[in-house]
């Protein structure tokens, strides 16, 4: 139909294009606009770092942000915004820890004894958790929700992509040749799902020497232009290595960020 927008799961018509699927309903007592997952093909690409800079981003924009962290065997984004206690619940559902920034965050951290308390869990217990952290949540109103996904093309990426109504995925690689081709295969994940692919972002793209000030490429030339042409896919920034930011995510600070270019960012995306 010419007025469909592929989210079955909102659609009460029977229409001959109606697919199949499992999308949730969000807790009753949530209402986000836009949800965008943050993937990776592999891990150490600063993919946390980015959904956490981009959320920061979202709120320095005067949107209302959350992160929802389903990288339940790494997660990472309560250490970069500082937040260590407990999440709380009610008989409505459980309550978002809040940033400095009124960022709203869930993660399996904030459900542990202790936060170095390893997540030895199969795949039906990690994936029930993101749907328990999807329907029993309660996220309130929410204009950009991000969620930080594991790297690669496991049991989460894949409940994500079934479960929850993504309205599409921002894939974050680095400059090498090995990551620009396992970035291929969450391109091809994110097509076989119809997850829509909003676009990349290429961290560590570059270093700015304090120095000289001269551009080092510590990892290469990037070969992600092409490839984005290859594949009709919008190249949303090249993020630089920025020693300020690392220092901020690793002290609980990343509120503190300069979030000019992933402003930017969240612009294109309004």
């Amino acid at each position: 139909m010419a007025s469909c927008n592929g989210k079955c799961g909102d659609c009460k018509l029977n229409c001959n294009d109606r697919k199949e699927d499992f999308i949730l309903s969000p807790n009753e007592n949530s209402k986000i606009k836009k949800l965008i997952g943050v993937v990776s093909g592999k891990g150490g690409v600063g993919k946390s770092t980015v959904t956490s800079l981009l959320a920061v981003a979202s709120a320095n924009l005067g949107y209302s942000t959350a992160i929802m962290d389903a990288d339940i065997t790494g997660p990472s984004i309560p250490q970069a915004f500082g937040i260590h206690e407990n999440a709380r619940g009610t008989d409505e559902g459980i309550i978002p820890a809040l940033g400095s920034k009124g960022i709203k965050v869930m993660s399996v951290n904030l459900l542990l004894e202790r936060e170095d308390q390893p997540v030895i869990w199969r795949g039906p217990v990690l994936t029930g958790l993101i749907n328990q952290f999807w329907q029993e949540v309660i996220w309130g109103d929410v204009d950009y929700m991000f969620v930080d996904m594991p790297p690669g093309t496991g049991d989460v990426p894949l409940t994500v992509f079934q479960s929850l109504p993504l309205d599409g995925i921002i894939i974050v690689t680095t400059p090498q040749d090995l990551v620009t081709l396992i970035v291929k295969k969450a391109v091809n994940m994110a097509k076989m799902m119809n997850v829509p692919i909003i676009g990349i972002i290429e961290n560590m793209s570059y270093f700015i020497c304090s120095d000289c000030g001269k551009r080092h490429n510590i990892f290469g030339e990037s070969k992600l232009e092409s490839f984005v042409k290859e594949e009709g896919i919008s190249f949303l920034a090249q993020i630089p290595l920025n020693e300020e930011s690392r220092l901020l995510v690793d002290k609980g600070k990343v509120e503190l960020a300069d979030t000019r270019i992933f402003e930017d960012i969240i612009k294109k995306l309004e």
